[in-house]
């Protein structure tokens, strides 16, 4: 069965065309919101060719398809006719603020990722060819090198502006031009000066004498330009819904930039700034108990996160921490689960008799160890519940150790393997021995815990 037919399948079992309101993807599943989710079979769809799993969790019906995802989402949009969501209105109650959050968050980043991944992983070999001394620190190739690999995350407000104005259903062009006033000079300038202690600088611009616009950085910021395009979506149907035809046109624009981004920059953004502070306070709470609780507790909920689709809550935690204290300790964690899920399928694959599943099981785990963890999870890990639990335990311990040693990151990078690089320096040695840690642990927990003859 081909990629066509396998697509057209997975639209008649989730209830027609009809039934799908809205459809994304992030890395690896394609996610659904869908009118009536009593009209799917969900055990026929886990049946078709090329799916590896199927679920319905915070009110998303996901189907997990493995790194081809984009493929998979491109024939989707053919089928449906080219269309991202459907005009019908969704039938369904009243979301949960949980719901919501999941459903903004992975339905942001989602489409984001190849691009963040991407510039992260060139980040992470620079940091470690900088480490070995195979290139000067001060040189111009560092310097080129390191705008290929920054660039995304400095104008991260700008990618994140236009995904979000997917989402919110709203004009993608006026979502990148507030995200533009957040970003432009004079602001970024002021709140470097701001940092910086200079004599001459300033808390607050005053609009009309009496509205402060409070200073601060938003480059790599991510929940301020979330919310202030959330605001844009709901401003600009306000305008245009007052506004006559006649003059549409040229004013609903007009008017709609204008009361967006003041409120962007008046309100929304310190707001989204200090929100998004709370959040890195509250991980660093944990921290503050102790760093190793810290990796017991992330370590722990990491393979489950990733299984129920809430992964994604914590990437927006980790931006932050690199924007304000230019490192982060919970990627590294990520890491951890990551190996710790490919070690326990390695042993399913080494456990495994027939050659269908041995291949099965062996080519998860090498996906796991290249960063991509959903084929093993769904595919070999939520048949043995056993060896789900050897990996979580490994997880959380990998990440104890590392995380009582300090390991931190430097630079958003995707979780794999081949990020090791990345921690070139005084951790590496200690990112070292928990990824060893971790792979040999799962293996080994997975084999205790198992028979042969229950795989």
């Amino acid at each position: 069965m081909g990629t066509h037919e396998a697509v057209n399948n997975i639209i008649r079992l989730v209830g027609g065309a009809e039934n799908i309101n809205k459809v994304w993807h992030c890395m690896t599943r394609l996610r659904f919101d869908l009118i009536d989710e009593n009209k799917v079979e969900q055990a026929e769809i886990k049946k078709v060719p090329g799916v590896l799993g199927a679920q319905l969790q915070s009110d998303q019906f996901q189907v997990i398809i493995g790194p081809k995802v984009n493929s998979w989402y491109e024939q989707l949009l053919v089928a449906l006719g080219g269309r991202e969501q459907a005009p019908a209105a969704s039938e369904k109650g009243r979301k949960s603020l949980v719901s919501l959050f999941m459903d903004t968050v992975s339905g942001v980043f989602g489409p984001i990722v190849p691009a963040i991944a991407g510039a992260g992983m060139i980040k992470g070999l620079l940091a470690g060819l900088v480490a070995l001394g195979a290139v000067p620190a001060k040189s111009d190739t560092v310097i080129v090198i390191d705008l290929i690999a920054s660039g995304v995350f400095y104008f991260l407000p700008f990618f994140l502006a236009v995904s979000a104005a997917k989402i919110f259903k709203t004009n993608e062009y006026l979502a990148a031009a507030v995200a533009a006033c957040l970003m432009y000079p004079s602001l970024i300038e002021a709140a470097k000066a701001l940092a910086s202690h200079a004599p001459d600088a300033v808390n607050a611009f005053w609009f009309l004498n009496a509205i402060p616009v409070s200073v601060f950085n938003y480059s790599a910021s991510v929940i301020p330009v979330i919310f202030s395009v959330l605001a844009l979506s709901y401003i600009h149907r306000w305008v245009d819904s007052v506004m006559p035809d006649t003059l549409k046109t040229v004013f609903t624009p007009t008017l709609t930039l204008f009361l967006a981004a003041l409120a962007a920059l008046v309100a929304i953004g310190p707001l989204g700034i200090w929100l998004g502070k709370a959040l890195a306070w509250f991980i660093e709470g944990l921290f503050g108990v102790s760093a190793s609780f810290a990796g017991l507790v992330v370590g722990a909920i990491r393979p489950v996160a990733i299984l129920t689709g809430m992964h994604h809550a914590m990437t927006p935690i980790a931006l932050q921490n690199f924007s304000d204290r230019g490192y982060d300790m919970l990627m590294p964690m990520m890491f951890m689960a990551n190996m710790a899920i490919a070690g326990s399928t390695f042993a399913i694959w080494r456990l495994s008799r027939g050659r269908n599943d041995k291949s099965v099981a062996f080519s998860a785990a090498v996906s796991a160890l290249l960063g991509i963890t959903e084929p093993a999870l769904f595919g070999v890990l939520t048949r043995y519940k056993k060896a789900f639990i050897a990996a979580t335990a490994a997880s959380s311990l990998a990440s104890a150790f590392i995380a009582f040693f300090g390991v931190r990151l430097y630079g958003y990078i995707l979780s794999s393997i081949f990020s090791l690089p990345a921690y070139l320096g005084p951790y590496f040695i200690f990112a070292l021995l928990g990824v060893a840690l971790s792979l040999v642990l799962s293996f080994m927990l997975t084999t205790l815990l198992l028979k042969r003859d229950e795989v």
